[in-house]
Parts: C-alpha cells; sequence; structure tokens
C-alpha cells in the first residue's frame, strides 16, 4: 500500500473521531444543570408552619434569593380582612423576586378566613394573644386564656425565631394607613409613602397589647409594621400595583414573566 491512501484514511479516521468528540461534547451541554445564574422559579421553598384550631394548615412560601436579607409579609391575621391577601398570592403566583430572601404567608388564620371572623375557632383574636404585654380581657378584643395559647400563635413566633427576618409586613384592614408607632418611624413613612397610605399611629382602640409586631419589635433586632389598607382596596390594587410597590420599598425587584407556549 503507498502513502497516499494511508494518510487519506488517517485523515477521514481523525475527521470520524473529531466528530465522535463533537457529538459527546453536545450531549454533555445538553444533560448539564442550569448555570448557577439562572432564574430560579418563583417559589423557591414552602413550609408548613403548623395547623390551625380546626387542623387547617398554615403555609410560608419563599420566593427570591437564599442568603439575601430576609423579609417575612402576613395576610388574614383576622380571618375578615381578606383583601391584602390576595396581594401575598400575587407574590406566590408573578415574577422571580430577587435580592431579597422573602417569605410570604398568605392565610395566618384560615380557620377565621373560613368562617369569616376576625378571631380563630377559639374565639381569640390572634393579634392580642403574643406574650409581650398581653393582657387578660374579654370583649371585642379577647386575648386568650394565657399567653401564646392559640396553635396559630405558638406556629408563627417558632417560625420567627428561626427565620429571624431584617422586616415584617403585617397586613390588615380596614384603617388605610401605615403604623409609625414602631422602632423605626423612618422606615414606617417610606413604606406609607411607597405603598401610597398615609402614615398613622394606631393605639388599637386603647394601648395596645399582645400584638405581633410589638412581639418582635422588642425581641429581635428586625422590625416589624402593620399596614392597613382600607376596606375596600380596588382589586388591581391588590393584584397588580401593590405587590411590585412591597418588593421595591423591601429592597428587591421582580422579573418579568414568560408565557410558554402550550404544547
Amino acid at each position: 500500500m503507498t502513502d497516499g491512501p494511508r494518510r487519506a484514511r488517517a485523515r477521514v479516521s481523525r475527521m470520524a473521531l473529531a466528530g465522535v468528540a463533537v457529538l459527546a461534547a453536545l450531549v454533555a451541554v445538553e444533560l448539564a444543570p442550569a448555570p448557577a445564574s439562572a432564574s430560579p422559579d418563583t417559589v423557591i421553598g414552602k413550609k408548613l408552619l403548623g395547623t390551625s384550631v380546626q387542623g387547617r394548615k398554615i403555609w410560608a412560601y419563599r420566593l427570591g434569593e437564599s442568603g439575601a436579607p430576609v423579609m417575612v409579609l402576613f395576610a388574614t391575621m383576622h380571618g375578615n380582612e381578606a383583601a391584602p391577601r390576595q396581594i401575598l398570592r400575587s407574590l406566590v403566583s408573578g415574577p422571580e423576586v430577587h435580592d431579597i430572601d422573602l417569605w410570604v404567608v398568605p392565610t395566618y388564620n384560615p380557620d377565621g378566613l373560613a368562617a369569616g371572623t376576625r378571631k380563630n375557632a377559639h374565639g381569640v383574636d390572634l393579634n392580642r394573644n403574643f406574650p409581650y404585654k398581653w393582657k387578660d380581657l374579654d370583649g371585642n378584643y379577647e386575648s386568650g386564656p394565657k399567653p401564646a395559647s392559640e396553635p396559630e400563635t405558638k406556629a408563627v413566633m417558632k417560625f420567627l425565631r428561626t427565620v429571624k427576618p431584617r422586616r415584617i409586613l403585617s397586613f390588615h384592614q380596614p384603617l388605610n394607613g401605615v403604623d409609625t408607632d414602631t422602632k423605626k418611624p423612618k422606615f414606617a413613612r417610606r413604606v406609607a409613602k411607597a405603598l401610597k397610605l398615609p402614615a398613622k399611629s394606631f393605639d388599637c382602640g386603647g394601648v395596645c397589647h399582645g400584638t405581633m409586631t410589638q412581639w418582635y419589635n422588642h425581641k429581635f433586632s428586625g422590625v416589624a409594621l402593620t399596614v392597613e389598607y382600607g376596606a375596600k382596596p380596588g382589586r388591581k390594587r391588590m393584584r397588580v400595583t401593590a405587590p411590585r410597590q412591597v418588593v421595591k420599598v423591601l429592597g428587591g425587584w421582580r422579573g418579568d414573566v414568560v408565557i410558554e407556549p402550550v404544547p
């Protein structure tokens, strides 16, 4: 055999091997996991905080980025104040959240929500049941038989002790304002401006006692703040405007929604 045909066959062999190498590389790229910089799904975690008096589950959804500043949002602490729940549900189902580690609890008091009542199934106002400045009072703001007597209160206290958020926003109705009677009034005024709500000092119809925000502000370095919308906030405001405003005032931002075609 002459050197010419031998060299030709060697050249073909090298080309074949190169083709195999290219194919292998393509397969490797196809099977490789997405890079760390790829946008995560909106919900990056889900935690069962506990159950209500009647056994309904209380869920927290984690959005944003692990390792970023931790923020927590609560809604429906009072079952007859359900409109702000739409803000949190819209965050869970909306675009990805970035630059903050955001936990949202859309339904704090599921029994009250189901019954359309302020209190839980024991007839306790959960926002008077926390152990800081708790008072044994009867009437419309029943505090419970003892501090932290309710399963919902215990579940939320345990959760907050675990995640220790830098900021908490607790959404209510219908007083239409942001409470400036907190340890960071400047932050409260910034939230009021961002959410286009009046800055107010809420006195709970007397002296506040046993509230979640009081307990957290006393116990931890972070800031818990009460946000009150009006009796009938608009649907667009709750589902579109407010979610964007809330994320922004907490130092985060939301990604674009990508709608995939239906196969």
